[in-house]
């Protein structure tokens, strides 16, 4: 099964991994986990030289990463500052993995819940009107995925697809990308829910619920189902950090 180390560009730290990669990884983690607070600076150049063993263009190119997502600014003399928090680009997929990896597990699951309430069954309903056939056939093709599934490692990818084809239905090109961009985190939640006993068999009729009313071109049926499947996805993921505390994804 993939865990969530398998999915950022610097989520895993393999043997001869770059220099590059490892600064980045630990000082975005180090960021998003509060070790760093905004307003705080990075550690000074030459502490950081000395800490990687590394050479001066490649810590700058490390912090123009950590800049790109948003993370720090860069100041003549000042040097690399954290940003607050809201300036974050928090759908990066790697600031969404330290995310992942900083949050308690109930914490983040929280978070994205109540993301998913707001966001897919508008794009459901919208989705309703606007897919083209052809959508509806991807969404559909998705779905026959789900139900041949035997095992939670199966079901993931076609899982994830019927999701992020349906934000892509939308016609909305900005609506589309929040979908493909919240799948690092989706597959957090699918993984979650799967450890439940007959989690496939109970999520397939609501998944079904969803693609019916898609297919009958109604928008407020769209929206009810993915409340309902949301709803019930929330109670899956509450009763297996209830039985068994933190779950290792990883």
């Amino acid at each position: 099964m993939k865990t969530r180390a398998d999915h950022s560009t610097y989520s895993a730290q393999h043997e001869g991994k770059s220099q590059h990669g490892r600064i980045v990884s630990e000082l975005g983690l180090a960021i998003v986990g509060g070790q760093l607070q905004p307003g705080d600076k990075l550690p000074a150049e030459a502490q950081l030289l000395e800490r990687y063993e590394i050479s001066r263009p490649v810590l700058r190119e490390a912090v123009r990463v950590l800049v790109a997502k948003g993370l720090v600014v860069s100041r003549q003399r000042a040097g690399a500052i954290v940003r607050p928090r809201n300036e974050w680009h928090l759908l990066d997929p790697d600031v969404l993995y330290w995310l992942i990896q900083a949050q308690p597990q109930r914490d983040f699951v929280q978070t994205l819940l109540e993301v998913r309430q707001i966001f897919e069954p508008a794009a459901a309903a919208l989705a309703a009107k606007a897919a083209t056939d052809e959508q509806l056939a991807g969404i559909a093709t998705a779905y026959e995925g789900m139900a041949a599934a035997k095992t939670t490692a199966e079901l993931l990818e076609p899982d994830l697809a019927f999701h992020r084809r349906i934000a892509e239905a939308t016609g909305n090109d900005l609506l589309a990308y929040i979908g493909n961009m919240l799948s690092l985190a989706l597959r957090e939640s699918i993984i979650l829910s799967s450890q439940l006993p007959n989690t496939h068999e109970l999520s397939l009729p609501r998944h079904k619920a969803i693609l019916t009313a898609l297919q009958a071109r109604d928008p407020l049926g769209a929206r009810q189902a993915t409340l309902v499947q949301l709803d019930e996805t929330g109670d899956d993921i509450n009763s297996v950090l209830a039985n068994d505390g933190r779950v290792n994804l990883a």
